[in-house]
């Protein structure tokens, strides 16, 4: 399996195990430029942008360690983007949260950035 295909598999789990927890998701692979966005959803009054990290295993580190400062100022820009394109107030109510694929086991941290 190629890494894109890697990637929409973890994807499409993330969004199903996030439906489970009440997400609602709106949009996939939404792109700003080169920036992209895996997953937008709602929960409550927040509109969350999701990053989902795969990794089989812990070899590589922890799939968390990729989401670092370059890579939250990518997914902050891509959001703005968002929020522009789909004629939305800046005030919107949003969040930032990360789920965490290693292996089988799947987690998720709200609020990550």
């Amino acid at each position: 399996m190629n890494k894109r295909a890697i990637g929409s598999a973890g994807e499409a789990q993330a969004a199903a195990y996030l439906e489970q927890l009440g997400y609602q998701i709106e949009a996939r692979n939404v792109y700003a430029g080169h920036k992209e966005i895996d997953l937008v959803a709602r929960e409550g009054k927040y509109l969350v942008f999701v990053e989902v990290k795969y990794a089989k295993n812990r070899a590589m580190g922890d799939p968390l360690e990729k989401v670092d400062t370059k890579k939250q100022n990518h997914i902050r820009h891509a959001a703005r983007e968002y929020l522009y394109r789909n004629h939305l107030s800046e005030d919107t109510a949003c969040r930032f949260d990360v789920v965490r694929i290693l292996g089988k086991d799947i987690s998720l941290i709200r609020d990550a950035f």
